[in-house]
Formats: C-alpha cells, structure tokens, sequence
C-alpha cells in the first residue's frame, strides 16, 4: 500500500511540474512624468497566458533600487486578471519623492541617468495550483528630463 502511494504522490507532483504556467517580461523604466513633489516613472510588465480562461492577478509587489539604495517600493493589489491565451500588458507606476533623487546626484551629475534595478513579484491564482508567484528582475538606465522638457 505504501508503494502504492508514492507512486500515486510522484505522478501527481510530476504533472504539477509539467504544467503551463504563466510567463512575463519586464520592460524598461521610463519617466512618465514629473510633478511638484516627486517624480513618477513607470514600467510596462507583459504576462502572456497559455489557458484559454482568465487567470486572476493577486498582487504585484515591487523594489526599484538605485546605486543599492531603494527609491521606491510598493505592492498593487488586484491588479485585474490575464486574458485567457493572450497577452496582458499591464502599466507598473513608480513614484520616486525628490529627495531620493537628490540623494543620487553624484550618479545622475555624471550622464544625467539614473541606472536602476527593478525587482518585481506577479502572484497569480492559478487552477488547482494556487498563488503562484513570477519574480523579474530588470537593470538598466533611463535618462531624465531636463528643465527644457519640464517647462
């Protein structure tokens, strides 16, 4: 009888390993815009979906860090779901106050850029799995605007 079970817990955990699951690509920050108080960039996460049904997003989670120091972080919750065998584009807002960036002069003097890693976290809730969690990780630089593009 115990074989038997082992055997029964090995196939279920082999077809559980071999399912589909959802992939996703992080795209590069870039600012969006700039306000009186801080500056906001933005990040496009594409999840492509491999059921032909709708998986819901639990939550994205966050940390956009810059010379090992973090300028924002975050968690948005229930973001919306992926359309079944499609994929969902969804648009990841990073606040960053101006004292942050102010900290990081010595970087952004140099080639006015600021070289970034993000680190993110997309949860789904997928069938007979549960939460199952996609970590990303992009590095990369983005230039910021000058006084010119502001005014």
């Amino acid at each position: 009888m115990a074989q038997l079970m082992d055997k029964a817990k090995n196939w279920v955990s082999e077809k559980v390993a071999n399912v589909k699951k959802p992939e996703a690509e992080l795209g590069d920050v870039s600012v969006k815009n700039v306000s009186g108080d801080s500056a906001n960039f933005t990040s496009q996460l594409h999840i492509t979906n491999p059921y032909g049904h709708d998986i819901p997003i639990c939550e994205i989670s966050y940390t956009l860090k810059s010379a090992d120091r973090v300028l924002a972080s975050g968690t948005m919750p229930d973001p919306g779901s992926i359309e079944g065998s499609k994929t969902t584009t969804l648009e990841v807002p990073l606040k960053v106050p101006y004292d942050f960036l102010v900290s990081l002069m010595r970087d952004i003097g140099k080639d006015w850029d600021i070289d970034y890693q993000l680190d993110l976290a997309l949860t789904v809730d997928l069938p007979l799995i549960g939460n199952f969690t996609i970590p990303l990780s992009k590095k990369g630089e983005t230039k910021l605007p000058t006084l010119s593009d502001i005014f």
